[in-house]
Formats: C-alpha cells, structure tokens, sequence
C-alpha cells in the first residue's frame, strides 16, 4: 500500500502500550513515509505514568517490529499549553496530519497542525476500545491486565517485574480512584 502521507506525529504517554495502542501504531505506520511518535509526559513518573521513559521506548520499539519508518521522540509535560505547543511543533517540524484523541491537544495544535482522531486511522474490526487507565486499575488489581496488551508488552513487564513495581509503588492510589 503506497503511502497517504509524507510526515504524520502524534503524542501520547503510552503507559502501558496495550491492545488500542497496537492498530493505531501500525495504522500510523502504514499511512505515511515517515511517522513521528511522540512519548507525552516523557519527564514523569506518577500514578498516570508508572513506566519509565527508557522502559515505555523499549515497549514501544517491541509493538513497532515490523516497521522502521517512525522516529520515538520524547515530549515532557511542561504544564503549560502553550509552551508545550510550541516544543511539539519544534520537536515535529512539519507534518502532514497530527493525530490526538484528546480534544484540549486537538484544540492546542489546530493552529499548526491539519488534526485528525487516531480511530481514523484503524479499520473498523480493528479498533478495540481500551484506554490505559483500565490496564493500570488491572494491573493494580493483579489480575487481567495481561488480557488487555499485547503479549510483548506482557511479557516485557512481568520479565522486568514492572507490574510487581507499579502494584508496589501506585496500586493502592490506582485502587483508591476507583472508590470516587
């Protein structure tokens, strides 16, 4: 399939990557020459993003195998829109489409960017509606997260005993979110 695209970014923490992130990261792939993927909050490591930066690209690089025509690029949180506007575009340079399902990045980068929704660009069989927060409130559980990523991803994490770190250091917080 010839490329739709020359240049497409998109930005997201990716924390764990898991079975929504797959079709959207080959999708990504697939339509353009070149895809510029964009690890968000790459300077933190919280409750919301309870891998590493070095452990997420490693994730990232396990669920992009089949592809080499993409660039990983950290994106830190900045904790100002506007800034963190101004890094994306830096960082990205021009694109032909920035991809965002978060409607307040969609809203920032509009003035730069041509935006579309990652759903766009995975066929309809394709598209599993998964969010991270539902794999962290598993693995905060200790049970059935391993369902919702893929088999690299799940075994990157239990062989680095990441999941035993992340019930260890955020499983009662992730746990006492789902009490409100």
């Amino acid at each position: 399939m010839a490329a739709q695209f020359t240049r497409i970014g998109m930005v997201a923490r990716w924390r764990p990557p898991h079975l929504g992130h797959a079709p959207v990261l080959n999708g990504l792939c697939a339509c353009t020459e070149h895809a510029l993927i964009g690890i968000g909050s790459s300077n933190r490591y919280d409750l919301r993003n309870p891998f590493t930066l070095d452990e997420t690209l490693d994730m990232l690089r396990l669920l992009l195998t089949d592809h080499n025509n993409y660039t990983l690029i950290p994106a830190p949180d900045l904790g100002h829109g506007p800034r963190w506007r101004a890094m994306v575009k830096d960082l990205f340079g021009p694109l032909d489409r920035f991809v965002t399902d978060n409607p307040y990045v969609a809203n920032l980068m509009a003035d730069d960017y041509t935006v579309i929704k990652p759903v766009t660009l995975v066929p309809p069989a394709q598209r599993i509606a998964i969010d991270g927060t539902l794999v962290r409130r598993h693995m905060a559980r200790g049970d059935g997260w391993r369902d919702l990523v893929p088999s690299t991803i799940a075994d990157y994490i239990t062989t680095h005993h990441l999941d035993q770190r992340f019930r260890q250091e955020f499983g009662l917080q992730t746990l006492m979110l789902d009490s409100f």
